[in-house]
């Protein structure tokens, strides 16, 4: 008897669970992520509220290479557990104590629990949803976790320069615990054996089915690096409402399109939406030049989210088929660290650059430099094989 796996259900119990903990995980590391560096610069000065955002994502990217390795040894559950917890408790640390070194190691230990959660919820995520709905299971995921951040980051700030920074701390630490109530019902599942950690990470780095959407996915985030980070200073001269309305439409239109792009690609397969991603972030990253107009700045940034949400999506959802399930941590790891150090990389090279070829350039050349992976994007497209089966032709699928 033929199944209609595409029926399959997807919002289920396990996954409405691990939901809930990655909105913790997501409301932990955006709800204080633009109030740390302000509340480090009042503490202290502009390099240490720099050196807290470096030190956050360095051990982000330092962790997310060891998560798989942790993972299958002390399982999904204990797993999640550690990360919120790590994640939210040292954020009420900064209540009591404002001086460097406390600073820098909240910052280091907050970045090792978000790169547990994003590693080892990702892979229990990516394996929980039906296999021939993955696109659109992860689009799902992306929607709970972007919107928590979407809401969270601005929410931060706000409440910050109402109330001041404690309560900000105070509910970051409780708001991204809460979730640990929901872990003791998460599927009783163990990472599978074999390799992990470095190892494992490394020799899917050598994988081209793994490093090539990974690299093309670097190549988007390390422009969305340069656009939250100079944005807001190219625009200042611009009313608050447009930075603002900028801001909230890359991250919204990035949520929706990953949402479209997952129920595209589980049709006609998620290679084919690489060099459309690519386009649309490149056009509307670029169109940020025209920096003086208030249209432009909201459409370029909507345009430039819609890209990004599309590459986000389509690049997770061919690495996950391209692999065995067994090896769903080693592609959450690969990807997380893509996303950070593409975020890392672009800020840095464009913050050498910015402030002696002005801002508008910046953004064009950092459109221009993602041109380039339109070459690999064809290759990852090429190697995709035959035309992805979805569970409307297909009962099974191979690979």
């Amino acid at each position: 008897m033929t199944v209609d796996l595409h029926r399959a259900p997807l919002v289920t119990r396990p996954l409405i669970l691990q939901s809930l903990s990655l909105a913790g995980a997501s409301i932990g590391f955006y709800l204080p992520l633009s109030v740390v560096p302000v509340f480090a610069a009042q503490s202290g000065s502009d390099r240490l509220a720099g050196l807290a955002t470096v030190a956050l994502l360095l051990a982000t990217v330092a962790a997310e290479l060891v998560t798989p390795r942790l993972t299958a040894r002390i399982g999904y559950r204990w797993s999640l557990a550690l990360g919120l917890v790590l994640l939210g408790a040292p954020t009420a640390a900064l209540v009591v104590s404002s001086d460097a070194v406390t600073i820098l190691a909240v910052s280091v230990v907050r970045g090792a629990g978000f790169a547990i959660c994003t590693v080892a919820g990702g892979a229990l995520a990516a394996t929980t949803v039906p296999e021939q709905r993955r696109g659109e299971g992860l689009a799902l995921i992306g929607l709970v976790t972007g919107v928590s951040g979407m809401l969270a980051l601005p929410a931060g700030v706000w409440a910050a320069a109402q109330w001041g920074y404690p309560p900000v701390f105070l509910a970051t630490a409780l708001l991204t615990m809460a979730p640990l109530l929901s872990v003791p019902w998460l599927p009783h599942r163990t990472a599978p054996a074999g390799p992990s950690g470095h190892r494992g990470v490394l020799a899917g780095v050598r994988d081209p089915a793994l490093s090539r959407p990974a690299a093309i996915f670097a190549a988007s985030t390390a422009a969305v690096g340069v656009f939250v980070t100079f944005l807001p200073l190219a625009a200042a001269a611009q009313p608050a409402w447009v930075i603002t309305l900028a801001l909230l439409a890359q991250a919204a239109a990035a949520t929706a399109t990953r949402w479209v792009a997952g129920r595209i690609g589980d049709v006609h397969g998620p290679a084919r939406l690489l060099a459309p991603g690519l386009l649309l972030a490149v056009a509307g990253l670029a169109g940020l030049a025209v920096i003086g107009s208030p249209a432009a700045v909201v459409c370029g940034s909507l345009v430039f989210g819609a890209g990004c949400g599309v590459l986000q999506n389509a690049t997770l959802a061919l690495m996950y088929s391209s692999v065995p399930a067994g090896r769903a941590l080693t592609v959450s790891a690969i990807w997380n660290t893509a996303y950070d150090l593409g975020m890392a990389g672009g800020a840095l090279v464009a913050g050498l650059v910015a402030g002696s070829i002005g801002y508008p350039l910046t953004f064009v050349l950092t459109a221009a430099a993602m041109l380039p992976a339109l070459v690999v994007s064809r290759r990852a497209t090429s190697a995709s094989g035959t035309p992805y089966r979805s569970a409307r032709h297909s009962r099974d699928r191979t690979g």
